[in-house]
């Protein structure tokens, strides 16, 4: 491991990586879209909200790079289920099917990545029910979609200033090179997968969790920023006290995508009992940091604080409407 970057050089190299940015494209579509917090659904969470006579039901969709789908296949196809369990689990839901969309050139590219999909189904118990199959295109390009069931929503919309803000990571595994995207989940068995993705819905059912989110392409940071806008409020990372492999280097851990990983916000009166929850799983899981008033993200180090963003000069989903959730 290198020696660790001044953190105002971490900050600055992290507002202008890639997996950072790729999430201002959002504000476009959804501006196009005429869409708000406020639309239906609740844009700006992990998933869509709909609400049902017995809870809300939760539907998510994610797209894939095809650079990576194109390196990986199978892992790929593996990460097409498990990234979409994670949005569900963010929300407090628990995820009830999967459909996928694939392009390819053939059958014979096609295959691994829904081999990685199949694989992926059984190990944590979610079926694919169906989806949408081009076998003549030019590349391979893959989406797939969930549909879950929450009895009470984590949302996005919640943290509130004077919250702790808790960090849970599985770091039971390794990169999957070149990528950053951190592999805890085919180091473990079903029974471990399918026993943690209990976790999040039981902590929601039982009023610990303010707010959440998954965290996702964008990391720690790119998360922390997602959630802070949302509710309106600003968040300190403390850095050293993130859940982090000891052979990882601090600015690499902040962008990275893991297999099970979240930001929640919470009174700090529960912190104990939903860190809890996740030791008992074999799960890290840690308060790492301070829910404020002001809009921006900040690391807080030995060395002192350093400005990640500030969403009131530069918007990033430019879906911010606490009003949303009290509405």
């Amino acid at each position: 491991m290198k020696p660790q970057q001044p953190l105002r050089q971490i900050a600055r190299t992290l507002r202008d990586h890639p997996s950072i940015r790729s999430k201002l494209d959002i504000a476009q579509s959804t501006a196009t879209l005429g869409l708000t917090a406020n639309s239906t659904g609740q844009p700006g969470d992990d998933c869509a909200v709909l609400p049902t006579q017995s809870g809300y039901d939760l539907f998510a969709c994610e797209g894939f790079i095809n650079a990576f789908v194109q390196a990986d296949p199978w892992f790929a196809g593996w990460c097409g289920v498990m990234v979409n369990i994670s949005d569900i689990l963010s929300m407090g839901g628990r995820p009830k099917a999967v459909t996928n969309a694939i392009w390819a050139p053939n059958a014979e590219q096609a295959q691994p990545v829904l081999a990685g999909m199949k694989a992926a189904s059984h190990a944590y118990g979610v079926p694919i029910v169906g989806g949408h199959t081009n076998l003549h295109t030019d590349e391979l390009q893959l989406s797939v979609s969930i549909l879950g069931h929450a009895r009470r929503v984590i949302s996005s919309f919640a943290a509130e200033p004077g919250d702790v803000l808790i960090c849970a990571m599985d770091l039971r595994g390794s990169y999957r090179e070149p990528f950053d995207n951190w592999n805890a989940a085919l180091t473990s068995p079903p029974q471990t997968l399918r026993a943690t993705m209990e976790i999040l819905p039981k902590l929601a059912e039982a009023g610990h969790l303010r707010a959440g989110k998954d965290i996702s392409q964008g990391g720690i940071v790119g998360t922390a920023l997602m959630l802070a806008e949302a509710s309106g409020v600003a968040i300190d990372i403390q850095v050293d006290a993130l859940p982090r492999p000891k052979d990882v280097d601090l600015d690499r851990w902040l962008r990275s995508f893991p297999s099970f990983g979240f930001l929640l916000s919470a009174r700090a009166a529960q912190a104990d009992a939903i860190c809890a929850a996740f030791d008992e799983q074999g799960v890290s899981a840690a308060v790492c940091g301070d829910i404020t008033n002001g809009s921006t993200v900040q690391l807080v180090g030995r060395e002192g604080t350093a400005l990640f963003w500030d969403y009131a000069r530069t918007p990033y989903l430019n879906l911010s409407a606490k009003e949303a959730f009290h509405a």
